[in-house]
């Protein structure tokens, strides 16, 4: 890049993409640090210098903008080159969830069309497994280091130049697929372009006070929309993201000590990990200046606690893959309350209020509004929505209803326009921050020949928030074990999804057209607790 030119080079890429801002920020902010992972660190200039070895070595491979890259891997520093790739080289990035198993990720990899694969260590097993499987995959690219019968990603950037390339990318050309699950637990796939993605990061930077060289710990795994939107809004301010692979408190608690960290999002498991710890009051964490959590309903005084350790620095956001995901915020304000009247804290079990550049309404089953304390299905609209369903017209026609999505929350509204989620429509388990369809679940426990009928529902966890539970009738003269029906259910189902305890049961409660009462199972056990909706 010239330097006596700079400003003319600030102008080599479309303005309201993602390769501007990545250029933008390597003539800007040349040396500042872009990535920490572990004892690797890499200037905002060397970010996309590699970028720029990646898209010429695709392009030397056939691999052709618009064509969908596929990534199976936990959170690493090429993951977040491979996203820079994609935003900057045209690609669409398809990350998956290294959690699932095999056949879970047979049937997504091949759903997604993608062409490459990208396979961190902990997944090359698993993918060779089931390469023989994926037949529109023509080449496996191994994550930092030599994978069996895999081209090593390090050794490919080796080979090519890192010149700027001769592509230019549009605000409306596609860039990611972020999967969800359907009411069957099928996956689909939330299509997303180049403005939506920075149409949300700009929302996610407004909320979160960012600025040019704020460092960020990243503990959200990046294939997850959650990592996703926080990798975006530091890459949209040069900012620093520190990424960690697999959590652990007192190795993060550390880390913000050492990196005198400012910001950081987690789910509620992570805060439990981190307040347990015997020893907390030893890290210095007095650089934070952010704490952003999400993903999973917040009991009460965990964030009480936490706000006694961190100080008044949380704040909540509330959204969906498909949704981009800025739903609504509770902000740092909002959570100032725990010396006020109980009235006034109530908004702590709130989703708070939309944000910058989203309209959200509360509506009935004819999509007609419903006044302030009265429950509804929440709908979104806003510009950094999902295009579509990736090749799922029906269902990108069901759930976006001229121009608003349907979320499948059910929740009410306060007279200052503050949300509250009572239930899920679909009923979702939020266990860990991962997204768990019971139905999913149920069809894995209807296949065991003792099992007569199944339900599985969410029930409070001290450290998942919420666990996977299963309430079971036997068949006559069938027998079956607590312990039998999780192994049983583990060799099909990722281990989030699998039940973490069976009740049995003698029949369950059912209305007259012979649906089964999930909420009279649940509220047993979330009486008294921030789901009592009672």
């Amino acid at each position: 890049m010239s330097k006596s030119f700079l400003l003319k080079e600030l102008s080599r890429y479309k303005i309201g993409t993602w390769a501007d801002i990545i250029y933008r920020n390597a003539l800007l902010y040349p040396d500042q640090e872009a990535f920490v992972y572990g004892d690797t660190r890499i200037t905002y200039s060397e970010f996309n210098t590699r970028i720029n070895k990646l898209i010429h070595a695709l392009h030397k491979m056939g691999v052709k903008q618009g064509d969908v890259i596929g990534v199976l891997s936990w959170s690493c520093l090429q993951f977040a080159e491979i996203y820079g790739t994609s935003m900057k080289g045209g690609f669409i990035a398809s990350p998956f969830n290294p959690r699932l198993q095999a056949n879970e990720l047979e049937y997504i990899i091949n759903y997604s069309e993608a062409n490459t694969l990208f396979v961190g260590p902990e997944l090359f097993e698993v993918a060779s497994s089931i390469r023989g499987k994926l037949p529109k995959v023509k080449k496996f690219i191994s994550l930092e280091g030599a994978g069996p019968d895999m081209i090593a990603y390090d050794e490919l950037l080796k080979s090519y130049p890192g010149d700027e390339p001769d592509v230019q990318v549009d605000e409306d050309d596609p860039v990611c697929i972020i999967y969800t699950s359907g009411t069957t637990g099928m996956p689909r796939g939330a299509l997303y372009t180049q403005k939506r993605f920075i149409e949300d990061a700009r929302t996610l930077v407004i909320d979160m006070s960012l600025q040019p060289g704020d460092k960020r710990v990243q503990i959200t795994p990046l294939f997850h929309i959650a990592g996703n939107t926080h990798f975006r809004s530091s890459l949209y301010t040069a900012g620093c993201n520190i990424i960690v692979k697999f959590f652990d408190a007192a190795t993060t608690l550390k880390i913000i000590q050492e990196e005198k960290a400012t910001h950081m999002d987690f789910v509620p498991t992570h805060l439990v990990a981190m307040l347990n710890l015997p020893d907390l009051e030893k890290y210095d964490i007095s650089s934070m200046k952010f704490l952003w959590y999400g993903a999973s309903p917040m009991p009460q005084e965990v964030l009480k606690r936490g706000m006694k350790v961190f100080g008044p620095i949380f704040a909540q956001g509330y959204g969906q893959s498909e949704s981009g995901p800025a739903i609504s915020c509770l902000n740092k304000d909002d959570h100032n309350v725990l010396d006020k009247p109980e009235k006034e804290q109530k908004k702590l079990a709130s989703a708070g209020r939309p944000h910058i550049g989203v309209q959200v309404r509360v509506v009935d089953d004819k999509d007609k509004d419903v006044g302030p304390g009265e429950a509804g299905e929440i709908i979104v609209r806003s510009k950094q929505l999902m295009v579509e369903y990736w090749h799922r017209p029906e269902d990108t026609k069901a759930n976006l209803v001229k121009g608003w999505l349907h979320t499948g929350d059910i929740g009410y509204y306060d007279e200052e326009g503050y949300i509250y989620i009572v239930d899920r429509k679909k009923d979702m388990i939020i266990t860990g921050g991962e997204n768990v369809y019971p139905r999913e679940v149920e069809e894995v426990l209807y296949r065991h020949p003792a099992v007569m009928e199944a339900a599985v529902i969410g029930i409070p966890d001290e450290y998942w928030v919420e666990k996977v539970h299963a309430v079971v009738t036997t068949k006559e003269g069938e027998k079956a074990t607590a312990e039998e029906l999780i192994a049983f259910c583990k060799k099909s189902l990722a281990g989030y999804k699998t039940p973490k305890s069976v009740e049995f049961v003698d029949a369950l409660p059912k209305n007259p057209a012979g649906k089964i009462l999930k909420r009279e199972l649940r509220d047993k056990f979330w009486k008294g607790t921030y789901k009592d909706t009672k």
